[in-house]
């Protein structure tokens, strides 16, 4: 099942021309894409499908959300990319880089 998942919005920046943002879920902070809803502004919250926030909320909403989600036992649903402190996704730390040793 596909879900949209809430999260908050901890800061904003620019990424090849897309305008994007570190999102908090729980203790978990992952890369999200803000283009379907460019106002949104740091400490608001989003829900989020696929990486993309697709509609901001109010607090009290998605703490519900995010309650019955994991009530649900659905949070295993936010495979958006993680982010390191650094900015770099997982994908990235995952992808080998060439160096001594290694092939790539």
């Amino acid at each position: 099942m596909c879900l949209a998942i809430p999260g908050k919005v901890t800061s904003t920046y620019e990424q090849a021309g897309m305008r994007m943002a570190k999102v908090q879920f729980g203790g978990v902070i992952r890369e999200v894409c803000l283009e379907y809803v460019p106002d949104t502004q740091v400490g608001q919250y989003v829900l989020v499908h696929v990486g993309f926030a697709i509609s901001c909320i109010d607090e009290e909403e998605a703490q519900r959300t995010y309650e019955a989600l994991a009530e649900l036992g659905e949070l295993s649903e936010l495979d958006i990319p993680e982010v390191d402190e650094k900015g770099e996704t997982a994908m990235q730390l995952m992808t080998p880089r060439a160096g001594p040793g290694r092939e790539g």
